[in-house]
Order: C-alpha cells, then structure tokens, then sequence
C-alpha cells in the first residue's frame, strides 16, 4: 500500500501524520511512503530524515492526494484537501465531523473512506487516539490559562499559585476524564486551589482517590456550575461525549456572572464547545473579549507543542494504521471493532450514528451502520 503524508495547512499547525521513525515502520511492513516535502520540517523532521528511513519526498500536496491509497494526517482535511478525496481512497486523521457540515458534506461526496482517531475505542470504553491529544491540551489549558490571566494579556492579575500570604487562584474543570484529569494536575502543581465537577460519581471518587482528597469534586449540576463559575478566575471545559457536538454548560448568563478579567478555556471547540460563547480561534489570535471574560478556543491546541504532540500522538495511531495497510480497510475494520468505531464515512455513507444526529436534518443524512456499509 502507499501511504501518503500531506503537510498540514491550518493555521500553526506544525505536526505531521507520520514521523520518520514511524514511516520506517510501515516501509518495513513492505509499503511504500510518499511525504510532502517539509511536512515535518517545522519541528525538526528534515526531508533528509524522511529519506533515510526509506520515504519519498514529493514538492506537492495534490502528487500525495493523487497517488496514495491511505492518507494519515493529523487534523481533519481543509475544503481543498476534501475534493482531492477519491473513492475507495482512505482517510486516517482527526475529523470532528458532528460540528462540521461542511467538512462532511465533502468527505461524503469524495466517496472516499474515512477513519476517525476520535472515534476509536479500546477494550476499557476509552478513546485511545484521542487521548494523547486530551493529555497535551489538558496540560495545555492551564499553561494558557496561566497566562491570559496576566493583567497585560487581559486577565485579572491572578497568580494560580498565590504566594506565602495570598490565595491562590481559583480552578474550575468542568469533566473529569483525560483532559480535566491532566488540567487538575498542571493546576494543582502550580499550587491553584482546584475543583472539578462531573456526571460520573463512579469518575468522581476515581478523582478524590487519585488526588487524595486535594481536590474538590462536584457532581455537574446547572446550579453547582453557576455557583463555582460565579467565583472562578480559570475555568477549563474539559467535557467529551464520542463523536458528537459538545453540550452548551456553560450559557450566556453564568458567563455574564463571572468575574471581570477571569479566563476560559474551551478545550471541547473542536466538538463545537461547550461554552456559549465559544468560537473556534487560532495560535495567531487565540483570544477574544466577552463580557470582560477572556475566551482561549484554539481548535488545535497541541499545535502549540506539536513536536511533543506529534510523538505522543504517532506512537497511538501506528499500531491501528499498520492493521489497516497489512490488510485492508475492510479486513482491518471488520476484524477489530474498535477500529470499526473509528469509521465515520464510507462510500458516501455516514457510519458514526452521533454524527447523523447532529447534521441529519441539515444535511439530509441517514445513518447506515458501519458493519453493514462495509458489506454492501
């Protein structure tokens, strides 16, 4: 099979779909790998280190989209990315596709085979693609929080870690799965006094044992996020539901009650958000001002460290690529179910029942189960 790498085209988006050591991997499998020159140039992955490990390095995205049978990417396929798609062609990359009509219009016209990282599951229920990303922007939301609280940045003038004498700053996480998990630890190793709130109270006393007691856990209601909002200087949004839109938690009028100069952080705004107020943004203008709240919605926030990122995330999707490319899609997909569940477009077909939920009436879709469309 030849894989094909693109060099991704969002905004300060520096990861690539495949590291050299990665291509190595499936070159040795016996495929052939076709990388777009300086795809990986901007975090230290030289055309050169590409060779060595046996790739080709071709000067155009449109060679790679033209010749390969697997593309692996990293954030989902940019307008003209999508109408280079053809059928039978796969697509391995992030896609978030629930808050996205566009991206999926376009994925279901090109007929091609998309595979979601998002999406894909393990034996314990857990997204194991997703969550290298959920520990970087986890950790991530604090780093950036941190800093949008300087007064200069618009902030508060808050110090999360308080010194001898001064409160710390006050953290709110709403969810407590790998991203508020990994915000509560950056937060509570700044010395920042911490809560968190979550549905699960299974997930809540996982929380109070792995953080020994140090810090508060609140099971999620409308009034406990109005009343922990209301006092908050950095609040994280940290909730997921698989493959679907983000739900709105945080509204318009507990924004309106917050604290003037207080930041969020809306690590959800790939899924859509879930914030009232949130609107995807980028690395070149980050933030913006809503009722002297400082909204932090970067759709790709591990882009900020994307050589980190892009390690963390290649050692989760090989595994999965290479069953895909040593046997197929169809094999691959229908001999592991988890892979199964990454599947979200196939043959002009949406297979992710979320997705068909959230974008069926505006785009006319019907849902067809992944199992069955791969039969057809």
């Amino acid at each position: 099979m030849l894989i094909g790498v693109p060099k991704e085209i969002k905004n300060h988006e520096y990861r690539v779909g495949l590291t050299p050591a990665a291509a190595q991997e499936y070159i040795q499998n016996g495929h052939s790998v076709l990388i777009e020159s300086l795809a990986g140039d901007g975090i230290g992955f030289s055309d050169n280190d590409y060779i060595a490990a046996g790739a080709t390095i071709t000067a155009s995205a449109a060679d790679v989209f033209a010749n390969a049978d697997m593309i692996i990417k990293v954030k989902e396929p940019q307008p003209n990315e999508c109408k280079m798609l053809r059928e039978g062609q796969i697509l391995y990359t992030y896609l978030h596709l629930a808050p996205d009509p566009q991206q999926t219009e376009l994925l279901v016209a090109s007929k091609a085979t998309c595979i979601a990282y998002e999406t894909v599951t393990d034996n314990n229920g857990a997204l194991p693609l997703l969550a290298p990303m959920s520990e970087v922007a986890g950790r991530m939301a604090i780093q950036a929080g941190a800093h949008y609280l300087e007064k200069a940045q618009g902030g508060n003038g808050t110090l999360l870690g308080g010194v001898p004498g001064v409160a710390p700053g006050n953290v709110v996480i709403i969810g407590g799965g790998v991203v508020g998990t990994n915000a509560a630890k950056m937060a509570l190793g700044l010395g920042a006094d911490v809560t968190i709130l979550d549905r699960s109270l299974p997930r809540l006393r996982e929380l109070d044992d792995i953080f020994g007691g140090a810090v508060r856990t609140i099971y999620s209601t409308t009034e406990a996020i109005d009343s922990y909002s209301r006092t908050a200087d950095l609040v994280v949004g940290a909730v997921l539901i698989p493959g679907a839109a983000a739900p709105k938690l945080l509204t318009t009028e507990h924004i309106k009650n917050m604290k003037k100069g207080s930041v969020l952080v809306d690590v959800a705004i790939d899924q859509g958000g879930c914030f009232a107020t949130s609107k995807a943004t980028t690395h070149q203008e980050p933030v913006y001002v809503i009722d002297d709240v400082v909204h932090y919605c970067v759709a790709n926030m591990p882009g900020g460290v994307a050589r980190t990122s892009t390690l963390a995330l290649n050692n989760a999707t090989l595994p999965f690529g290479l069953q895909i490319a040593n046997k197929g899609y169809k094999q691959a997909l229908l001999d592991n179910e988890h892979l199964l569940n990454g599947l979200n477009v196939h043959q002009g077909k949406v297979t992710y029942k979320a997705v068909v939920d959230a974008l069926g009436e505006t785009l006319n879709l019907t849902y067809v189960d992944a199992r069955s469309a791969l039969n057809l």
